[in-house]
């Protein structure tokens, strides 16, 4: 690991001084994905301006049409939380299944969606609720945010402040895990909301992406066995050791399904 300044804000504005200031700074939260890439040297920051200590990045709240999750609550705290499991179970029930307990007590909502990995859960849940992420400068509509693999629509030196998520009607996720990483071999966010169907799928391709198939099947008969019967193309989808895009696109229909009937 690389000599690097460390900083430790306390409030958001003061953040956006210290990354400001850096020549090459970096945010970190709970540190599941920065730290193991300083260990491995992919990564040299000049400064490192830790988020932890900021209270206003914290916190769990019922606010209008749904619920708002600051960027800095970890992934226990999501799973566990009263309002959360009351007003959208189904987020609950994603936060319980990343990684393991340790990475779950250190994670956080607005770390994961800001690295935008491949196959987070999070981003199935962010693009499949249309979720809103608000920053100390804006806020950005789920369908503007993700971009492709580890991109987002987050300028230099932006900072994730919450996350609010609309109250769907119904709602259900569903993952097969990679068996080492626990990370979304394939992943699928089904919700039925005011604005119709929106389903998002993690871990298949490139990117978090919305099957309109699925989307269109659901429309007309929102039922697992609607789910089940779409074919999902290959075309695109990754391919490795543990699945063959094929093998990825058979599980989207079939975790689709298994999401629609937990949701109903």
């Amino acid at each position: 690991m690389h000599n690097f300044a460390f900083h430790r804000p306390t409030s958001v504005a003061d953040a956006a001084k210290a990354i400001g200031a850096a020549s090459d700074g970096k945010f970190v939260a709970g540190g599941q994905t920065l730290l193991p890439t300083l260990r491995q040297r992919l990564a040299e920051p000049s400064d490192m301006i830790d988020l932890s200590a900021i209270a206003e990045l914290k916190g769990i709240k019922v606010e209008g049409d749904g619920i708002t999750i600051g960027a800095a609550t970890t992934h226990t705290e999501v799973a566990n939380s009263a309002d959360v499991k009351k007003t959208i179970p189904a987020l609950a029930h994603l936060a319980s299944l990343i990684g393991d307990h340790q990475v779950r007590q250190r994670g956080t909502i607005g770390g994961s969606i800001a690295n935008n990995d491949p196959a987070a859960d999070y981003p199935a849940a962010v693009l499949g609720l249309g979720a809103t992420i608000r920053t100390n400068k804006r806020e950005i509509k789920a369908d503007d945010f993700f971009k492709g693999m580890f991109e987002t629509d987050l300028a230099e030196g932006e900072i994730i402040t919450a996350v609010h998520f609309p109250k769907p009607e119904k709602a259900g996720y569903e993952k097969f895990r990679q068996p080492a990483s626990r990370f979304a071999l394939v992943g699928v966010f089904v919700a039925k909301t005011g604005g119709g169907i929106r389903v998002a799928v993690t871990g298949a391709g490139p990117g978090v992406f919305r099957s309109k198939e699925l989307e269109a099947a659901l429309g007309g008969n929102f039922t697992a066995d609607a789910a089940k019967g779409v074919k999902i193309s290959a075309n695109g989808l990754n391919g490795d050791l543990h699945g063959s895009p094929e093998y990825r696109a058979s599980l989207v229909s079939t975790l689709a399904a298994r999401a629609t009937a937990a949701a109903s």
